[in-house]
């Protein structure tokens, strides 16, 4: 990115920079970071994870019943991946995962006993409990006592004693015993992502036998819970929290650290059924891991006091990778990961170096790339589409841009109809001449989940008054509370500006025309001071210029959002009208590292056909639309802009009060 100094900049106290952005700028940066990766890196999903990872480590590490953590993942990240690369880096233990089985018990049909048993040993320890009870009871002390060397369960032995003079026929029931979890091979976790009663924690079921409801062992149904038992549950936080007795029922099993069975549920009617059967509980020890936004998170701490008790670690997974502070290299890892899920042919060069390009587009930010695994698999996918239609075995670039395009042209359809509509002037956007009191500001419209820039006209106008602004919008109540917040600071500007010893004689109104919904944020607030600066000085504003930017009390033009839209946006109506060169955007400094502009405005600019302007003040903006020099607040110089209002304003001020001398009267009294 070069720079080089604007027309106006002679006469410029604040001299705004004019941005060259040669098309090959963003490649030659790609390729730096293409030369700092690593070629053969393993795929991983955690790249840039460090803060979030040191907290799940941490929370994993705390075996207790408040020790539970809270995963923020964005959306465009799988869940069920990060877990997964989760687990293996840390080394997440299943040691404490059991098997889990239902017993007959001897001596209460309606309440089968509860026995834990070695991970995978479940079904084993079944058929020789089975042969247990084949064995005559003169010899089963010593088959009891093998049994519980082999096994290694208190409760499994307990229950050999318990049956030890029984018979098939003496214990109740028409079924013995039932795996309720079994880990043949055992994983350290279990992701519950469409939660409900029964995949949460396990329902029994009811089975309808001759007009009689009853249940049986083989009808108890486990849940999540009880087969994460002993390892790590990540639940869906979001499905979890619409039906609020299941969290208050995670609550109470992490709470008590034992998990008891519901009455069971009749199929027909989902009503309790008319019997009574309660199994064993359970003991819980198990890790929760919730996953959801942040905003979840925060309304969570505010909504339940309890919530910070259970989950005291947070674990927020970053969007985007950070190429400034760790270097290029570590991100080719989660290239290969995005490689790997959407099992496309490999990619070129030029094609990672498009696929970075749109990596950083994607997080607005020139030091950084995006972390959005969905979308960038969606990416490759369609370019992978293409490759294949095309008969190549290798994705190039031109496949990367391909589908881009494909994807801007399938949501362009709404913005087109925008455009068209200002070039049959349904909708007035002067990109020529000059006018006193109006400009173009950048907007950035939302509509049926499209966003795209378009500009608006705003216009100011000056009369008789005690010095305030009147936001037409606000009196219409279309106004929100940002937008009228940049109104009241940009009123504060002015009067710092010009009413430091007397009142404003002069009031102005100001408004987005042919606006005919709420309109919010302050990135028009300097917009609307251009404007408002032109109808007070009278000097008229160079229609050709679009404006972008808010502002502080001091005139310092702030960062905003949605730059390369508003940009694009008023592109397109440029460039369907005709390029003249004199076309150009002013927008905020601090947003220069957010530019990540199309190919088509790059080579508009680098050929002097389209300009942009990075200013840090207001009075730059002015300087540079109305090509008269700013000038300080109250000087009497007529040819800089607040000379002429100063004068305005002490004519005003004399035709108020008739004995108070005019300007030039009071000058040539002092010459």
């Amino acid at each position: 990115m070069s720079e080089s100094k604007p027309a106006s900049a002679d006469y410029s106290r604040h001299q705004a920079t004019h941005l060259l952005l040669p098309p090959t700028q963003l490649k030659s940066d790609a390729g730096a970071w293409l030369r700092d990766m690593i070629t053969e890196a393993p795929a991983d999903p955690l790249v840039g994870q460090s803060r979030a990872i040191r907290a799940v480590e941490q929370a994993q590490a705390t075996r207790s019943a408040f020790s539970h953590a809270f995963l923020s993942v964005p959306a465009g990240m799988i869940t069920a991946d990060i877990i997964h690369a989760l687990a293996e880096r840390q080394e997440w233990s299943s040691a404490d995962m059991l098997d889990w089985v239902y017993l007959a018990n001897p001596e209460d049909e309606r309440a089968p006993l509860c026995v834990s048993l070695p991970a995978g040993s479940a079904e084993q320890a079944l058929v020789d409990l089975w042969n247990y009870l084949e064995t005559p009871t003169t010899e089963r002390e010593s088959v009891r006592e093998s049994l519980t060397a082999r096994y290694n369960s208190v409760a499994y032995r307990h229950y050999l004693e318990l049956i030890a003079e029984k018979q098939f026929d003496d214990i109740p029931g028409s079924e013995l015993a039932s795996v309720i979890v079994s880990h043949k091979k055992a994983e350290p976790w279990v992701y519950c992502d469409r939660v409900t009663q029964s995949s949460l924690f396990g329902d029994i079921r009811v089975q309808n036998v001759e007009g009689q409801l009853n249940t049986e062992l083989h009808l108890i149904r486990p849940g999540a819970l009880l087969k994460a038992n002993g390892g790590t549950l990540v639940i869906n936080a979001n499905e979890l929290l619409t039906q609020g007795e299941l969290w208050s029922f995670l609550k109470h099993v992490l709470r008590t650290g034992w998990f008891t069975w519901q009455q069971p549920l009749s199929a027909a009617t989902g009503a309790a059924a008319l019997l009574h059967y309660e199994p064993e509980p359970i003991p819980i020890h198990v890790k929760v891991l919730l996953v959801g936004s942040r905003d979840l998170f925060a309304q969570l701490r505010e909504l339940d006091r309890e919530f910070d008790n259970f989950f005291p670690y947070f674990a927020e997974f970053c969007s985007f990778f950070p190429v400034h502070q760790h270097g290029a290299a570590p991100y080719s890892a989660f290239i290969r990961y995005i490689e790997s899920k959407a099992r496309c042919v490999p990619l070129t060069q030029d094609a990672m170096l498009a696929l970075l390009n749109q990596s950083a587009e994607m997080t607005e930010h020139q030091n950084e790339l995006s972390l959005d695994a969905i979308a960038l698999i969606q990416l490759l996918e369609e370019a992978d589409v293409y490759a294949r239609k095309a008969g190549v075995h290798s994705i190039d670039a031109e496949f990367i841009e391909q589908a881009i395009e494909a994807r801007e042209y399938r949501e362009r359809l709404l913005a087109e109809l925008n455009w068209q509509a200002i070039l049959e002037r349904q909708i007035t956007i002067d990109t020529e001449g000059e006018v006193v009191g109006q400009i173009n500001g950048l907007t950035v419209v939302s509509m049926a989940g499209v966003e795209f820039g378009e500009p608006s006209r705003i216009t100011a106008t000056v009369h008789y008054g005690d010095g305030d602004i009147i936001d037409i919008e606000r009196k219409s109540e279309l106004s929100g509370n940002i937008h009228t917040k940049g109104i009241m600071i940009l009123t504060a500007y002015l009067a710092n500006l010009f009413a430091r010893q007397e009142p404003m004689p002069l009031s102005a109104t100001v408004v987005f025309e042919q606006s005919y919904h709420e309109v919010d944020g302050d990135s028009a607030s300097l917009a609307e001071l251009c404007c408002l600066i032109s109808a007070l000085s009278d000097t008229a504003i160079d229609q050709s210029i679009a404006v972008t930017g808010a502002i502080d009390q001091f005139g310092n033009v702030q960062a905003i959002g949605g730059i390369n839209e508003k940009i694009h946006g008023y592109f397109e109506i440029c460039k369907l009208r005709g390029l003249t060169g004199r076309h150009a955007v002013i927008v905020p400094k601090s947003n220069v590292v957010n530019l990540h502009l199309r190919s088509d405005v790059q080579a508009a600019v680098a050929a002097g056909q389209f300009s942009v302007y990075a200013v840090n003040h207001a009075t730059e903006a002015f300087e540079l639309l109305m090509g008269t020099p700013c000038g300080d607040a109250g000087t009497e110089a007529s040819d800089t802009l607040f000379g002429r209002i100063y004068h305005r304003l002490q004519d005003t001020l004399a035709q108020q009060h008739p004995s108070r001398p005019s300007w030039w009267r009071r000058l040539f009294e002092r010459s």
